[in-house]
C-alpha cells in the first residue's frame, strides 16, 4: 500500500489504546501517531500499573483528528492490586460503552486490556484487537494459581486478538519452551524512537563525565554495583558523576549505600520525574547511559530477557552509548554495531570499563557516531505505518 493511501485510510479509521501507566511508553507513542497522522478519532485509557502517589487515577482522553476534545481522570485510590485489575476492566468496558459507535481497532496493552477488547468485540463495538505485549515472563506471580491462570489469558488472548505484538521474537519462544504453546497472529513489533525529535533537538554539549541510569529503582536493576564501583571510578576520573532518574521502594537503600561509602556528592537522586522532556535534557547531558538488567528476579528469569526495555531506546534517542549486561535479546546487536557495551556485575569490571570509555574523547565519540546510523532503523513513524497497514 503506497503511503499516500495508507494515511488517507488510517484518517477514517477510529482507535482506542488501552494500557496500565508507569510513566511514558509505547501504548503513548501509538497514540502520539495517530494524532500526529489525524486518525478519525482516538480513545486512549489509562490506569495507573500499581499504587504510587505519584501515578494518576484511571482516565480517558478522547482525540478527534488530532485534537484533544475532552479527558476524564479518576482519583488513585491505595486498594488490592488484583481488586484494582479488575475495576480497572470494568471502567475500560463502561467507558467504551459509553463512547457511540463502532471502533476500528482496539490495541490492549497486556493481556486483561486485550481481554476486555476481545469482550467489546464480542459486543460488535470493536472490529479488530491488537495484544500488545509490553512484558512477559513464564513466572509472572509466585502464586503457582494465579501463574497459571495469567498464562492462561495470555494465551487466550494470542488466539482470539486478530494480532499479537510482541516486543521481542523471546517472548513466541518463551510461550514455545514453557508452555507449549505456538499460534495465533504474533509478530515482533520493537519499542521505537522518535526520529523527527532527535533532529529537533539537534547536537548539544555534554558532560563527558556523566553517566546515568534511567527507570524503576529496583534490586534487580544493578544500580548497587554501580554505586559501589564509584570508590574506584574518581581515583582516575575526579570529576566522575552518576545520575539516577527514577522513583522506586529500593531507593532508600542506594541512598544508605552512597553515604555508607561517602559519595554523596558523586550521585544525585532525582527521583520520579513524569515530564518526558525534562528526562530529556537531562539524558541530552549525559556522557553514557548504564542498564544493568539481572538475568534472575528471584529464582526466575527476568522480564528483561523476554522483553525490549524502553529505556535502551530511550539511551539511543538522547545519543547515549549503552553500557549494560547480557540480558535483553538485543544486547549482544548493540555491542556488535558498536553503540555500546556488554559489562557484567562485577563492579572492578564495570570500573574499568567506564574509566576506559569515560577517559577516552575518540572512543566516547565513536560510540555516539555509531549510534546516529543504528537508531535510523527503529523510528516509531516506520514501526507502526509497516504494523498498522495490515490492519486497516
Amino acid at each position: 500500500m503506497q503511503k499516500k493511501e495508507f494515511l488517507r485510510k488510517l484518517q477514517q479509521k477510529r482507535f482506542i489504546i488501552a494500557t496500565h501507566v508507569y510513566g511514558t511508553g509505547a501504548s503513548q507513542d501509538l497514540v502520539r501517531y495517530l494524532t500526529d497522522h489525524k486518525a478519525k478519532a482516538v480513545l486512549f485509557i489509562g490506569h495507573p500499573l500499581f499504587y504510587d502517589p505519584n501515578l494518576s487515577g484511571s482516565s480517558y482522553t478522547f482525540y478527534v483528528k488530532g485534537k484533544k476534545i475532552y479527558s476524564h481522570e479518576d482519583q488513585n485510590h491505595r486498594i488490592p492490586l488484583f481488586i484494582g485489575y479488575f475495576l480497572h476492566m470494568m471502567k475500560s468496558f463502561i467507558w467504551v460503552l459509553k463512547h457511540p459507535g463502532v471502533w476500528d481497532v482496539y490495541v490492549g496493552s497486556n493481556n486483561l486490556n486485550a481481554f476486555v477488547g476481545i469482550c467489546l468485540k464480542r459486543f460488535g463495538k470493536i472490529k479488530q484487537v491488537v495484544y500488545y505485549v509490553i512484558d512477559y515472563n513464564p513466572v509472572r506471580y509466585s502464586n503457582p494459581i494465579v501463574n497459571k491462570l495469567y498464562h492462561w489469558l495470555d494465551q487466550f488472548c494470542v488466539l482470539r486478538a486478530d494480532a499479537t505484538w510482541n516486543l521481542s521474537p523471546r517472548m513466541e519462544e518463551g510461550r514455545k519452551k514453557y508452555f507449549s504453546f505456538s499460534g495465533g497472529n504474533q509478530k515482533t513489533v520493537p519499542v521505537g524512537l522518535w526520529l523527527k525529535d532527535i533532529k529537533k533537538r539537534g547536537t548539544r554539549s555534554y558532560e563527558p563525565h556523566t553517566l546515568v541510569f534511567l527507570g524503576h529503582v529496583q534490586k534487580k536493576q544493578g544500580i548497587q554495583h554501580i554505586i559501589e564501583a564509584i570508590p574506584m571510578i574518581i581515583k582516575k576520573i575526579p570529576d566522575f558523576r552518576f545520575a539516577v532518574i527514577g522513583g522506586g521502594k529500593y531507593l532508600e537503600e542506594l541512598q544508605k549505600q552512597v553515604k555508607l561509602l561517602h559519595i554523596e556528592k558523586y550521585v544525585t537522586f532525582a527521583g520520579y520525574i513524569s515530564d518526558h522532556r525534562k528526562i530529556e535534557d537531562t539524558l541530552s547531558k549525559c556522557a553514557a547511559g548504564i542498564a544493568l538488567y539481572d538475568m534472575k528476579d528471584g529464582n526466575n528469569v527476568s522480564f528483561s530477557y523476554f522483553g525490549n526495555p524502553t529505556k535502551i531506546k530511550t539511551y539511543l534517542s538522547a545519543g547515549l552509548p549503552i553500557l549494560l549486561s547480557d540480558v535483553p535479546y538485543n544486547a549482544r546487536e548493540i555491542e556488535k554495531e558498536g553503540c555500546g557495551k556488554i559489562i557484567s556485575y562485577d563492579p572492578k569490571e564495570i570500573a574499568s570499563v567506564i574509566i576506559h570509555v569515560f577517559s577516552n574523547p575518540s572512543v566516547l565519540m565513536r560510540y555516539r557516531t555509531n549510534i546516529i546510523h543504528y537508531r535510523k532503523r527503529f523510528d516509531w513513524n516506520t514501526i507502526f505505518e509497516y504494523q498498522l497497514q495490515n490492519l486497516i
